[in-house]
Protein backbone atom coordinates (compact mmCIF):
# COMPACT_ATOMS: atom_id res chain seq x y z
CA UNK A 1 0.00 0.00 0.00
CA UNK A 2 2.70 2.56 1.17
CA UNK A 3 4.46 1.84 -2.58
CA UNK A 4 0.85 2.12 -4.18
CA UNK A 5 0.46 5.47 -2.13
CA UNK A 6 3.94 7.13 -3.27
CA UNK A 7 3.29 6.21 -6.94
CA UNK A 8 -0.11 7.71 -6.97
CA UNK A 9 1.66 11.15 -5.72
CA UNK A 10 4.95 11.24 -7.77
CA UNK A 11 2.41 10.79 -10.45
CA UNK A 12 -0.06 13.71 -9.24
CA UNK A 13 2.98 16.16 -8.45
CA UNK A 14 4.55 15.05 -12.17
CA UNK A 15 1.21 15.38 -13.58
CA UNK A 16 0.99 19.06 -11.77
CA UNK A 17 4.25 20.38 -12.92
CA UNK A 18 3.21 19.24 -16.84
CA UNK A 19 0.31 21.18 -16.37
CA UNK A 20 2.10 24.45 -14.32
CA UNK A 21 4.98 24.33 -17.79
CA UNK A 22 2.04 23.91 -19.96
CA UNK A 23 0.14 26.74 -18.80
CA UNK A 24 3.13 29.03 -18.72
CA UNK A 25 4.24 28.06 -22.64
CA UNK A 26 0.33 28.91 -23.27
CA UNK A 27 0.67 32.25 -21.73
CA UNK A 28 3.94 33.08 -23.18
CA UNK A 29 2.85 31.96 -27.00
CA UNK A 30 -0.39 34.35 -25.97
CA UNK A 31 1.97 37.35 -25.22
CA UNK A 32 4.08 36.69 -28.46
CA UNK A 33 0.58 36.40 -30.83
CA UNK A 34 -0.65 39.36 -29.36
CA UNK A 35 2.19 41.25 -29.87
CA UNK A 36 2.72 40.21 -33.65
CA UNK A 37 -1.28 40.67 -34.12
CA UNK A 38 -1.08 44.39 -33.07
CA UNK A 39 2.06 45.11 -35.18
CA UNK A 40 0.02 43.79 -38.35
CA UNK A 41 -3.03 45.35 -37.50
CA UNK A 42 -3.87 48.42 -39.60
CA UNK A 43 -5.56 49.62 -36.78
CA UNK A 44 -3.13 49.28 -33.71
CA UNK A 45 0.41 48.98 -35.31
CA UNK A 46 3.03 51.44 -34.79
CA UNK A 47 4.47 50.77 -38.74
CA UNK A 48 3.41 52.50 -41.62
CA UNK A 49 2.11 50.48 -44.72
CA UNK A 50 5.21 49.92 -46.59
CA UNK A 51 7.04 48.48 -43.18
CA UNK A 52 3.44 46.73 -42.08
CA UNK A 53 3.17 44.39 -45.30
CA UNK A 54 7.18 43.90 -44.90
CA UNK A 55 6.93 42.22 -41.54
CA UNK A 56 4.21 40.44 -41.99
CA UNK A 57 5.77 38.88 -45.07
CA UNK A 58 8.53 37.99 -43.00
CA UNK A 59 5.93 36.42 -40.28
CA UNK A 60 6.49 38.96 -37.61
CA UNK A 61 8.72 39.01 -34.61
CA UNK A 62 11.79 36.95 -33.83
CA UNK A 63 12.21 35.79 -30.48
CA UNK A 64 14.44 33.66 -28.23
CA UNK A 65 13.43 30.27 -27.32
CA UNK A 66 11.00 30.13 -24.48
CA UNK A 67 12.97 29.49 -20.90
CA UNK A 68 11.33 29.56 -17.90
CA UNK A 69 14.83 29.98 -15.79
CA UNK A 70 14.49 33.54 -17.24
CA UNK A 71 10.90 34.05 -15.09
CA UNK A 72 12.72 35.34 -11.26
CA UNK A 73 11.05 36.32 -8.66
CA UNK A 74 12.89 39.55 -6.97
CA UNK A 75 12.67 40.97 -3.52
CA UNK A 76 11.57 44.06 -4.51
CA UNK A 77 12.39 47.07 -2.30
CA UNK A 78 10.08 50.08 -2.87
CA UNK A 79 12.04 53.77 -3.01
CA UNK A 80 10.22 55.55 -0.16
CA UNK A 81 10.91 59.18 -1.67
CA UNK A 82 11.65 58.10 -5.50
CA UNK A 83 14.29 59.96 -7.45
CA UNK A 84 13.14 61.72 -10.21
CA UNK A 85 14.75 60.07 -13.79
CA UNK A 86 15.21 62.23 -16.87
CA UNK A 87 15.48 59.60 -19.37
CA UNK A 88 16.82 60.69 -23.03
CA UNK A 89 15.09 59.73 -25.31
CA UNK A 90 15.78 58.45 -29.13
CA UNK A 91 14.58 62.09 -29.67
CA UNK A 92 14.89 65.55 -28.27
CA UNK A 93 12.28 64.85 -25.61
CA UNK A 94 13.36 64.25 -22.26
CA UNK A 95 11.20 61.31 -20.62
CA UNK A 96 10.04 61.84 -16.83
CA UNK A 97 10.15 59.11 -14.53
CA UNK A 98 10.46 58.47 -10.82
CA UNK A 99 13.01 55.78 -9.83
CA UNK A 100 10.29 53.79 -7.71
CA UNK A 101 11.91 50.70 -6.45
CA UNK A 102 14.76 48.38 -6.80
CA UNK A 103 14.40 44.91 -7.60
CA UNK A 104 17.49 42.24 -7.04
CA UNK A 105 17.21 38.73 -8.01
CA UNK A 106 19.71 36.13 -9.84
CA UNK A 107 20.17 34.94 -13.50
CA UNK A 108 22.33 32.55 -15.00
CA UNK A 109 24.04 32.31 -11.40
CA UNK A 110 24.66 35.58 -10.44
CA UNK A 111 22.73 38.17 -8.87
CA UNK A 112 21.85 41.51 -9.86
CA UNK A 113 19.47 44.86 -9.32
CA UNK A 114 17.56 46.47 -11.76
CA UNK A 115 15.74 50.23 -11.23
CA UNK A 116 11.94 50.07 -11.66
CA UNK A 117 10.47 53.35 -12.64
CA UNK A 118 6.74 54.74 -12.90
CA UNK A 119 6.21 56.97 -15.91
CA UNK A 120 4.74 60.88 -14.73
CA UNK A 121 2.54 60.97 -17.45
CA UNK A 122 1.17 57.05 -17.38
CA UNK A 123 0.84 57.44 -13.32
CA UNK A 124 -2.01 60.49 -13.76
CA UNK A 125 -3.96 57.57 -16.38
CA UNK A 126 -6.38 55.54 -14.18
CA UNK A 127 -5.91 52.86 -16.77
CA UNK A 128 -1.99 53.15 -16.21
CA UNK A 129 -1.93 54.19 -12.72
CA UNK A 130 -0.38 51.14 -11.25
CA UNK A 131 2.02 50.02 -14.10
CA UNK A 132 6.01 50.02 -13.68
CA UNK A 133 8.28 50.38 -16.74
CA UNK A 134 11.53 48.18 -16.66
CA UNK A 135 14.02 48.52 -19.13
CA UNK A 136 17.19 46.67 -19.21
CA UNK A 137 20.45 45.93 -21.92
CA UNK A 138 22.70 42.98 -21.14
CA UNK A 139 25.60 40.88 -23.40
CA UNK A 140 22.75 40.54 -26.64
CA UNK A 141 22.44 44.30 -26.76
CA UNK A 142 23.53 45.72 -29.87
CA UNK A 143 23.76 42.17 -31.07
CA UNK A 144 20.95 39.86 -30.75
CA UNK A 145 18.49 42.38 -29.27
CA UNK A 146 17.83 45.85 -29.68
CA UNK A 147 21.00 48.91 -29.32
CA UNK A 148 18.65 50.93 -27.01
CA UNK A 149 17.70 48.23 -25.12
CA UNK A 150 14.52 45.73 -24.33
CA UNK A 151 11.15 47.05 -22.15
CA UNK A 152 8.94 44.87 -19.84
CA UNK A 153 5.85 46.40 -18.35
CA UNK A 154 4.77 45.55 -14.85
CA UNK A 155 2.20 46.76 -11.91
CA UNK A 156 3.14 47.97 -8.44
CA UNK A 157 3.21 44.71 -6.37
CA UNK A 158 1.23 44.06 -2.79
CA UNK A 159 4.05 42.76 -1.29
CA UNK A 160 7.65 42.81 -1.16
CA UNK A 161 8.33 40.68 -4.39
CA UNK A 162 7.77 40.90 -7.90
CA UNK A 163 8.15 38.44 -10.72
CA UNK A 164 10.03 39.74 -13.82
CA UNK A 165 9.57 37.55 -17.23
CA UNK A 166 12.56 38.11 -19.49
CA UNK A 167 10.26 36.05 -21.85
CA UNK A 168 7.94 38.75 -22.37
CA UNK A 169 10.28 41.83 -23.08
CA UNK A 170 9.68 43.70 -26.16
CA UNK A 171 11.32 45.86 -28.33
CA UNK A 172 10.23 49.98 -28.20
CA UNK A 173 8.41 51.22 -31.67
CA UNK A 174 11.63 52.98 -32.37
CA UNK A 175 13.16 49.84 -33.24
CA UNK A 176 11.57 49.60 -36.28
CA UNK A 177 10.23 52.44 -37.82
CA UNK A 178 10.96 55.89 -37.66
CA UNK A 179 8.85 58.92 -35.72
CA UNK A 180 8.87 57.66 -32.36
CA UNK A 181 10.56 58.90 -29.04
CA UNK A 182 11.56 56.36 -27.02
CA UNK A 183 13.32 55.86 -24.37
CA UNK A 184 17.00 54.90 -23.71
CA UNK A 185 18.00 52.58 -20.89
CA UNK A 186 19.50 53.91 -18.23
CA UNK A 187 23.08 52.86 -17.41
CA UNK A 188 21.94 51.97 -14.03
CA UNK A 189 20.28 48.87 -15.69
CA UNK A 190 22.60 46.97 -17.70
CA UNK A 191 22.78 43.10 -16.53
CA UNK A 192 26.36 42.08 -17.33
CA UNK A 193 25.35 38.67 -18.56
CA UNK A 194 22.77 37.21 -21.47
CA UNK A 195 19.34 37.32 -21.64
CA UNK A 196 18.96 35.03 -24.21
CA UNK A 197 14.67 35.06 -23.70
CA UNK A 198 11.82 37.61 -24.97
CA UNK A 199 12.33 39.40 -28.18
CA UNK A 200 15.62 39.69 -30.69
CA UNK A 201 16.41 41.75 -33.52
CA UNK A 202 14.58 41.42 -36.68
CA UNK A 203 16.90 39.92 -39.82
CA UNK A 204 15.75 42.75 -42.15
CA UNK A 205 14.99 46.78 -41.32
CA UNK A 206 11.63 47.11 -42.15
CA UNK A 207 12.62 50.71 -43.32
Amino acid sequence: MMRIGCFILLVFVFSASAFAQDAYLAEINTFRTDLNKKYKSRKDSPLKKTERKKFKKIGGHNFFPIDGSYRVVATFERVAKPDLVEMETSSDRIAKYDKFGIATFELNGKAFQLAIYQSHRSRKMEAYKDYLFLPFTDLTTGEESYGAGRYIDLRIPEGDTIIIDFNQSYNPYCAYTAGYSCPVTPRENFLNTRVEAGIRTLDVDLY
